[in-house]
């Protein structure tokens, strides 16, 4: 059990790792509706449209690593398997 808890919190602190850097490393704030500038073609005026989607932040780097962190401390609540001869 202790092996299995520290094997899954290095494989979340991993996956979260490589899926914030996936997707372009955002250093703010996860984002939820990513901005794109567009121009009007008739007035010639720049607006801003939201198109859905998620980019990881830092929060989602910190929650990442409390859970794995979590879950590398509660591997220490369980007692090592004494070899019987």
């Amino acid at each position: 059990m202790k092996k299995a808890l520290r094997i899954l919190a290095v494989i979340i602190l991993l996956a979260a790792v490589g899926l914030w850097a996936a997707k372009g490393a955002n250093p703010g704030w996860t984002i939820n509706n990513i901005p794109h500038e567009t121009m009007d073609p008739v007035t010639g005026l720049s607006g801003v449209t939201y198109e859905k989607g998620f980019i990881p932040g830092w929060d989602f780097l910190a929650v990442a690593t409390l859970m794995a962190g979590v879950m590398a401390g509660a591997s220490f609540l369980f007692r090592n398997k004494k070899a019987e001869n």
